[in-house]
């Protein structure tokens, strides 16, 4: 999938959190978005996932504008999100939070549901069976039947992403995934995400880690109060003197004083 982000602007009380933002997602490519606090990152993200709508600016799925449709729309059109902040539903096992990411590929319907049909009953299972494969690919097959709320921190973020993949999207955004995570945890991590780019899965990564989007990405974005100040491959972005004086500083691996 094509990601295409056109000029996108949004304010906050007069104040530009984006402005003019463009940025190009190829389909199969890994593309990170950086820059210091206050960057308009977090913004940038929700305006693409549809959780913000722009002032101004469009966004296009494969040359199809959706900057006016709700998440669950964008979700039904296979963009699948990872929130920075651990979203488990309480209540639900583990295996369950992560069949609620199919919800929008199924296709009995919500009367087939309710009366409990038989082809609700083979939807149900066979989601079940992608739930669990999810929880096994993001490493916390084990924690399958325990409720959602007893996951540590990392097995939450992981739980996210096993959701997000359940529902298979064709466009995946992450949101600081690496955040808070140990050494062993962000490891598997980053080897999940080279795996899945891949497999050609289009992806859009937010990440304050530097390190963590050098060693991953194919092209990488920099936002500095709003705006973008750079944008290339990792070791041209790391070069960049805006870059540098804006977020990396000048002791930055790879940058020269």
């Amino acid at each position: 999938m094509r990601l295409t982000v056109d000029g996108v602007s949004r304010a906050f009380g007069g104040v530009y959190a984006v402005r003019d933002v463009s940025l190009t997602v190829e389909p199969g490519e890994l593309r990170a978005v950086i820059g210091p606090n206050g960057a308009g990152k977090s913004t940038l993200f929700a305006l693409i996932g549809g959780q913000l709508a722009p002032d101004s600016g469009s966004v296009a799925l494969d040359g199809d504008p959706v900057e006016r449709l709700p998440a669950h729309r964008r979700a039904a059109r296979g963009v699948g999100i990872v929130f920075q902040a651990a979203r488990i539903f309480h209540g639900m096992t583990a295996c369950e939070n992560v069949m609620v990411g199919a919800h929008a590929t199924t296709r009995s319907g919500f009367l087939a549901a309710a009366l409990r049909l038989p082809g609700h009953h083979r939807e149900e299972r066979h989601i079940r069976e992608r739930a669990l494969a999810c929880l096994d690919r993001t490493g916390i097959a084990a924690w399958a039947d325990r409720p959602a709320e007893e996951l540590p921190l990392g097995q939450q973020r992981a739980l996210q992403l096993a959701r997000a993949l359940c529902g298979r999207p064709r466009l995946l955004l992450l949101d600081e995934p690496a955040s808070g995570l140990r050494a062993a945890e962000r490891e598997h991590l980053a080897t999940l995400i080279a795996d899945l780019r891949a497999e050609g899965l289009t992806i859009l990564l937010v990440e304050h880690d530097v390190a963590f989007v050098m060693r991953l990405a194919d092209r990488v974005t920099v936002l500095d109060l709003g705006s973008v100040i750079a944008e290339g491959a990792p070791a041209e972005v790391r070069a960049d003197p805006r870059v540098i004086a804006a977020y990396l500083g000048p002791t930055a691996e790879g940058a020269h004083p």
